[in-house]
């Protein structure tokens, strides 16, 4: 199997981005969206975005934006990727990509397998699909795990990811249980509400290396 790439979510202070980097993640993500802890305006995105060096990839996540807002945001930031956390069609985000050279990931909250089939209809509009927890108070980012026996044996269309609820005490064994591709952590690598601790980035980073 192919080494699981890591995504550090959420980073919003240069010493965040800078713990992650350091760590070896392959993915930064920058949260713009204003009732998340870790919500940072796209002055703050664009300056952390310029912290990074090009070897890691940076990730801009929107939730539910109107197409100029969308733009808007994109062009300040210039991300490697768009990560969409809301309620975003594959008919929206099939028009994006014809006027966007990035990448875009749709993450979508399973609450059975009903769900996982559901993503299919992404096919050819995401470049990838995160698999999160049902939405709680927040879109993402809550810590809630989602049942990772719903990924074992889906046949997988899209490239794709897994989130909700990792941390360095379980990343490895949803590695092993779903076959991840890549692993997206944020509350999980938290001392509180959108504090990142360096610490545990790094040990979730080598954690799910070793898995």
């Amino acid at each position: 199997m192919a080494r699981t790439l890591v995504k550090v979510c959420g980073c919003n202070t240069p010493e965040a981005v800078d713990a992650a980097v350091d760590a070896g993640a392959d993915y930064i993500g920058l949260v713009h969206y204003a009732p998340s802890p870790r919500h940072v305006t796209l002055d703050q995105a664009a300056k952390l975005r310029a912290r990074v060096p090009v070897r890691t990839k940076v990730v801009l996540l929107l939730v539910n934006e109107q197409p100029l807002p969308t733009a808007q945001a994109v062009d300040a930031v210039k991300p490697d990727v768009v990560q969409f956390h809301g309620g975003e069609t594959p008919e929206w985000l099939g028009l994006l990509k014809r006027a966007v050279p990035h990448e875009l990931w749709k993450a979508v909250g399973v609450r059975s397998a009903a769900t996982l089939t559901d993503t299919l209809r992404y096919r050819g509009a995401a470049d990838r699909v995160l698999y999160d927890a049902a939405p709680g108070v927040l879109p993402g980012g809550n810590g809630l795990a989602l049942d990772w026996n719903l990924l074992v044996n889906f046949k997988h269309e899209l490239p794709w990811g897994l989130a909700g609820g990792l941390a360095p005490d379980n990343v490895a064994e949803a590695i092993r249980v779903t076959g991840a591709q890549l692993v997206d952590a944020s509350s999980g690598l938290e001392s509180a509400p959108g504090v990142k601790d360096a610490g545990r980035i790094r040990a979730f980073i080598e954690a799910a290396r070793a898995a």
